[in-house]
């Protein structure tokens, strides 16, 4: 939750990773400048314990020495939770249709649910149900990519590609399929007329992009081939 109040608050729809970035940074910034008040108001109630001598200064420097010993021990034993690094497929939908609220062009109706559990799970590499910060910046980066070629295939400005259009988007991604593989996957995730919206273009290149990566870390002689045994067959296929 930390990650994604950080990310918000950093004008996520604006810019991707700056606004990620921002975000943090203002975070970070917050907590840095807060802890140095801190400390600059301890000072000056010392000084203020300093110019009370007159009759009485004794008292109230005992006082305030009292004061500042159990706010320095109540420092000592304070030991925050770290904070939550990780986003959950709730979050990461409310993340991306925040974004997508601010492009209209992409009329789109949003990521739902589904779409976005499977976007984590094929992008959870430690099976912990949420995507780490490198994970999430890893994805997010390639959404940004994906979205500029998105526009750039959306020639009629219709908020759909056309199968036509497909395998050159798909190639511009870096991805180089046969037709019988963009066949299928035309019949997956476009409509029934073969146009793909927004949101099923994501999840294809995220999921495309998860299983190529599986592959090549499997294929560790670099042979274009794999052996695999029925648990992590099942492994690679449900958790996806």
């Amino acid at each position: 939750m930390f990650l994604v109040n950080s990310f918000l608050k950093g004008g996520g729809g604006g810019g991707g990773g700056g606004g990620l970035g921002g975000g943090l940074g203002n975070v970070i910034g917050g907590l840095i400048s807060g802890a140095g008040g801190g400390g600059g108001g301890g000072g000056g109630g010392g000084g203020g314990g300093g110019g009370g001598g007159g009759g009485g200064g004794g008292t109230a420097m005992r006082i305030l020495g009292g004061v500042i010993s159990a706010i320095s021990e109540a420092a000592a034993q304070y030991n925050p939770e770290p904070p939550d690094m990780e986003v959950s497929a709730t979050e990461l939908m409310n993340i991306l249709n925040k974004v997508v609220t601010r492009h209209p062009d992409l009329k789109t109706d949003g990521f739902g649910i589904d779409t976005c559990r499977s976007m984590v799970a094929v992008m959870d590499s430690d099976t912990t149900g949420k995507l780490g910060f490198q994970e999430f910046k890893y994805l997010w980066n390639n959404i940004k990519k994906w979205q500029a070629i998105y526009k750039q295939f959306d020639v009629d400005r219709s908020g759909t590609i056309c199968s036509s259009e497909l395998p050159g988007a798909f190639e511009a991604a870096g991805f180089h399929l046969n037709e019988h593989l963009y066949n299928m996957i035309i019949r997956r995730y476009s409509d029934e007329g073969g146009n793909m919206d927004f949101d099923n273009f994501i999840s294809c290149l995220v999921r495309l992009d998860a299983m190529f990566r599986a592959f090549k870390s499997l294929d560790k002689n670099g042979t274009g081939q794999i052996q695999v045994n029925i648990q992590e067959w099942l492994q690679l296929t449900m958790y996806s």
